[in-house]
């Protein structure tokens, strides 16, 4: 799907996900520092927009323009005197990640069901793991390939489904220790059964 399909899902009168933040986020992020934070394909900006509430400096990039239209519009009226910490910028995945502001990285990258073939994921998850700073956190969720046949919702394309595993081999190279690497359950509602979703939490090291 290109950025001209997700502007016209994007300017639909009600919010695409939820205003709430993942609940693998929430769960592995809060207890961190807060510093400054990227969401790579943020959508409407639901993670960064949580993240910027509680004291971190979060840049939401997404490659639709109307969805960071969007993220804009939400944080002008959510996030009041916070608002500063927040930014929302147009950009793809597939290239070098915005520059993190007056500082030389992030440190904290979070990729949130970007779900891409495997060439395309490693190439996003390499400029990632680029824009963390050593010692930075990069985060993923995203819906695992075993979903398909052992969970609920999410896409039905096997190609761009990832378990836990596979993630952690698409880091293969890159300047990064894995922290932890899980595959959860997450309930979903109305499903009589629960999605499942790879959790990987990596750590930036000096290159």
């Amino acid at each position: 799907m290109d950025a001209t399909a997700w502007d016209e899902r994007y300017s639909g009168a009600d919010l695409v996900w939820s205003s709430t933040p993942n609940t693998f986020v929430e769960e592995i992020v809060a207890p961190m520092a807060p510093g400054r934070a990227l969401d790579v394909a943020g959508g409407e900006g639901r993670n960064a927009l949580w993240l910027a509430e509680r004291g971190w400096d979060a840049t939401s990039a997404d490659f639709s323009p109307v969805a960071v239209e969007r993220a804009r519009q939400i944080a002008a009226t959510r996030l009041g005197s916070a608002a500063g910490r927040f930014r929302a910028v147009v950009s793809d995945a597939l290239e070098p990640a915005p520059a993190a502001p007056a500082a030389p990285g992030y440190d904290l990258v979070l990729f949130a069901y970007l779900q891409l073939p495997d060439a395309e994921w490693a190439r996003a998850l390499a400029h990632g793991v680029e824009a963390a700073v050593p010692g930075g956190a990069v985060l993923v969720v995203c819906h695992a390939e075993r979903n398909l046949a052992e969970g609920v919702g999410g896409p039905q394309d096997a190609s761009v489904l990832h378990d836990p595993e596979a993630v952690v081999e698409s880091a293969a190279g890159l300047p990064v220790e894995v922290v932890s690497a899980e595959l959860r359950e997450r309930p979903v509602d109305g499903a009589h059964r629960r999605a499942l979703d790879a959790v990987v939490l990596f750590r930036r090291v000096a290159s």
